[in-house]
């Protein structure tokens, strides 16, 4: 877009759908050059040139400033299929063009968050594990920022979704009572780091036992592990790992043990590789989403996904990292509630498309394939959407016709009605405010 159009649109309220570029993250944990969804999106998306030695981790689409989308102009794609990145005449962020024209948000969103878009869309590609890491919630993240800003870049909370796209593993939340006495009885290392006592404490609790009373052992023991010395931690893991590898000679590990195995050749001598035996092990399916609040423990250990969040960057780690830890804030902030998260299969809102909602304000999001020669109406919101195409190619139409195909990123207004329809199979991601909200 000119900055001559641009003008008229904000004058007349813009209708139709506005075509953005995302930015990459290159973290080491993400998937190396063309094995990378990510980096296929970045390419296909910006015209942007793949190094395959690199590894590509993130690709965000939103307004936040560590990773801002750009608006451009539709400028046709290449010969061989990949845009050219060619059609950005006057560079304008998302973050400038929605406050500029406010209206596009929706009046409801408007006057909960302001100009700013409540959301963040990511697709991730996850060769290696995240940190072990928990996100703030409102007034812890008011207080970090203000504190170290410029470790924790902004003062908003981080619900975050992720959306299988593949087979998906990660590590969330603290595993159950019955299970935390099993891996106190049978891993003696963790005995080792945090003392007899501590385990007596755990083995003599039981289901009756008070919440609170159960919580605060578990908070004391989390925080014993992960405060301990590298040295102590160097020892005892070179004594799990023998130990591991001998039991593997005699019978087959278990599924949390063989993810111990790999976390360590990952992240040698990282105390999170102990504490990943006190973390449930979930397995996603690709369709299956996983919704994390705020102030609990998570990993992401492998796979592909796309990811929703309100808009933040705030991350507190203390394992699984050459980052910047911060032990003493994730020990004191995280919610130590015990069991199995809850996964998302998603309800059906029409016949091609799956809604996942989220128990937070701020974001859904709708995966939608459709088959060749097939077309499906996404109903105005009160909202604004960001639309992902992941695979195949199709038409998107409001007033007028957009041709999209993978890699494309499209942001809809508040109030806007659209109808895909595809000849050859699309796939497509959509990521708006929750339904819920406006009820």
């Amino acid at each position: 877009m000119e900055a001559e159009d641009m003008s008229t649109a904000m004058e007349e309220g813009f209708k139709g759908l506005l075509r953005l570029t995302g930015s990459v993250k290159n973290y080491d944990w993400g998937r190396n050059g063309k094995e990378s969804c990510v980096a296929r999106l970045y390419r296909l998306n910006s015209g942007g040139k793949i190094d395959e030695n690199q590894p590509y981790a993130e690709f965000w689409m939103g307004t936040h400033e560590s990773g801002p989308s750009y608006v451009v102009e539709e400028s046709g794609r290449t010969d061989n299929g990949y845009s050219n990145g060619g059609g950005i005449r006057d560079k304008c962020s998302l973050k400038d063009w929605i406050e500029k024209n406010p209206s596009v948000l929706g009046g409801t969103v408007l006057s909960k968050w302001g100009t700013q878009l409540p959301f963040l869309f990511k697709a991730l590609s996850v060769e290696k594990a995240l940190s072990i890491q928990a996100h703030p919630d409102k007034d812890l993240a008011i207080l970090l920022h203000k504190e170290q800003p410029l470790v924790y870049k902004d003062d908003n909370h981080k619900p975050e979704m992720a959306l299988a796209l593949t087979e998906f593993e990660a590590l969330c939340g603290f595993i159950s009572l019955e299970e935390l006495k099993v891996i106190v009885q049978t891993v003696p290392e963790i005995v080792e780091v945090v003392g007899n006592a501590f385990a007596e404490r755990v083995l003599d609790l039981n289901e009756d036992d008070e919440e609170e009373k159960v919580k605060l052992v578990l908070r004391k023991l989390f925080t014993e592990m992960m405060s301990a010395s590298k040295d102590v931690i160097t020892e005892v893991l070179a004594k799990l790992i023998s130990r591991l590898n001998i039991k593997n000679k005699v019978r087959e590990l278990t599924e949390k043990e063989q993810l111990v195995l790999g976390l360590e050749k990952q992240y040698p001598a990282d105390v999170g590789v102990l504490a990943a035996f006190l973390f449930n092990y979930v397995k996603l399916n690709p369709g299956e989403a996983l919704y994390l609040g705020a102030n609990e423990p998570h990993a992401y250990v492998y796979g592909e996904c796309v990811e929703c969040m309100a808009t933040s960057d705030n991350v507190v780690r203390a394992g699984l990292t050459p980052k910047h830890r911060d032990v003493r804030t994730l020990c004191s902030m995280l919610t130590y509630r015990q069991g199995n998260p809850e996964i998302l299969h998603g309800m059906t809102i029409n016949p091609y498309t799956m809604r996942y909602l989220p128990p937070f304000d701020e974001f859904e999001v709708d995966r939608c394939i459709l088959p060749p020669h097939s077309t499906v109406a996404f109903p105005s919101a009160p909202g604004p959407s960001i639309f992902l195409v992941m695979g195949g190619e199709g038409t998107m139409t409001t007033s007028a016709e957009t041709i999209v195909a993978e890699g494309d990123v499209l942001f809809a207004p508040a109030n806007t009605n659209i109808t895909i329809a595809t000849s050859s199979g699309l796939h497509l991601y959509r990521a708006g405010v929750n339904s819920r909200f406006f009820e």
